[in-house]
């Protein structure tokens, strides 16, 4: 059993200076635009015959937004790729394709084969980062648990429990599930890993035979896995660094297997030219080498990313992520300025100050006001003398606002002032036609 005696769990501040150290090289400006171009020819067929009601799912899916979460996102890929792959069996080759011998009808067939093949691989690699990624997790939470009856009792209910989920899926096959069905239930059953893991942190559920078990087992690992997944939580920062690039590979994929089951029903009447085939056969090649780079990257991040860290490594780099305050150091019978110019309505200004410990630094005057753009001047804090001051206000004009410092009546002492200031735009809840939820 590893230690956790002075150890807390990773916080998201945490995981934003560990991931400073590991920026992803941005997707190729391929990506965009072979989605865009194969999108286009999605539209393009639909225009020569409308879309049947699997078609319009699809089509729906296709212009919504991709999932927040990382995991669901490599699993929306995951299926989507086997979609592809399924498509792509000669089996399910529209039958004039299988049919046709002709010079151009065989340059297609190749092409469709080479297509399945690069996207197996690349399916292939995915199954095995999240295995891996799996394992994992379960291995550095069993590395914290006592090494006696408790971890092979945990250990034994994971074995079962992945057995009895794999043959839910088997079963889901074997009675004729679709591949959709099949991926349902997966997803299903990845949000009752995270179940059964929040509940193991605080031994219920699942785990309520073993509460008088778990009497030994570190707290700090407790909290961490009650933790790890919560929407504003560590991993939280994981999907606002990583999220991004995974979300447009998924939507890439997405297109791609759109056009592909337009394509098979309107295979007869709407013969794809040369440079089509080839926009098809590019995206293809952009999307598995794009995303196999990410899971490359991804995993070596993951493996190289504590659960744990010092208490004081965490206070320490809270405090240096927070502290963005500047210091100024202002005369005797000087003032200082802060201007912010602000175009949107109902944004707030905020500040924080304090002036340097020393004996001399008693207090200093400050105020506020806004000079709008035809000239009008409006005193909004009215001046005062302050040790250190917190505050904001809602601007209600467009203008210029100056947070003004006051040392004039000083006339022997320069004032240290620690300040920050802010301007915070208002939010806009976008309102969505369509209600998705998030797992």
């Amino acid at each position: 059993m590893a230690s956790t005696e002075g150890l807390v769990p990773i916080t998201r501040t945490f995981l934003a200076s560990y991931y400073d150290k590991y920026p992803f090289s941005p997707l190729s400006d391929d990506v965009p635009r072979l989605s865009c171009q194969i999108r286009s020819l999605s539209s393009d067929f639909l225009s020569h015959l409308p879309p049947d009601e699997g078609e319009k799912k699809l089509v729906g899916d296709a212009d919504r937004s991709a999932p927040h979460k990382i995991d669901e996102n490599m699993w929306k890929n995951r299926e989507h790729m086997e979609e592809i792959v399924f498509l792509l069996e000669e089996s399910r080759w529209p039958p004039a394709l299988r049919l046709e011998s002709t010079p151009e009808a065989l340059e297609v067939a190749t092409l469709f084969n080479e297509l399945k093949v690069k996207l197996q691989q690349t399916l292939n690699a995915l199954m095995l980062f999240q295995a891996k990624n799996s394992e994992r997790i379960f291995d550095t939470v069993m590395t914290y648990m006592p090494q006696d009856f408790r971890g092979t009792l945990i250990r034994q209910q994971r074995e079962r429990s992945e057995k009895n989920k794999q043959a839910e899926v088997d079963a889901v096959v074997n009675s004729g599930g679709t591949i959709h069905d099949k991926y349902a239930l997966l997803w299903k059953q990845q949000m009752d890993r995270r179940s059964q893991l929040a509940q193991l942190g605080s031994a219920t559920g699942v785990y309520k035979t073993l509460v008088k078990y778990l009497v030994g087992v570190p707290e700090v690992l407790l909290d961490f896995i009650r933790q790890i997944n919560d929407d504003h939580g560590p991993m939280e920062e994981q999907r606002h660094r990583y999220g991004p690039p995974l979300y447009s590979l998924t939507s890439m994929v997405l297109s791609i297997r759109l056009f592909l089951s337009l394509y098979w029903r309107r295979f007869e009447t709407r013969k794809l030219k040369r440079e089509e085939l080839a926009v098809l056969d590019q995206a293809v090649n952009v999307y598995t080498s794009e995303f196999e780079r990410f899971i490359a990257f991804i995993s070596e991040v993951f493996a190289n990313s504590p659960f744990f860290i010092s208490a004081e490594e965490a206070g320490s780099i809270e405090a240096s992520k927070s502290d963005d305050f500047k210091e100024i150091s202002i005369p005797a019978g000087k003032t200082y300025e802060v201007s912010l110019t602000v175009d949107t309505l109902n944004s707030y200004i905020a500040w924080d100050f304090s002036l340097v410990q020393g004996k001399m630094n008693v207090d200093i005057g400050f105020s506020v006001e806004c000079i709008n753009y035809a000239g009008q001047k409006t005193m909004i804090l009215p001046y005062r003398r302050y040790e250190a001051d917190q505050g904001n206000f809602c601007t209600c004009v467009a203008g210029n606002y100056k947070l003004i410092w006051d040392n004039t009546y000083s006339a022997f002492f320069k004032k240290a002032l620690r300040y920050k200031v802010d301007c915070i735009l208002p939010v806009v809840e976008q309102v969505s036609s369509t209600a998705e939820a998030e797992g």
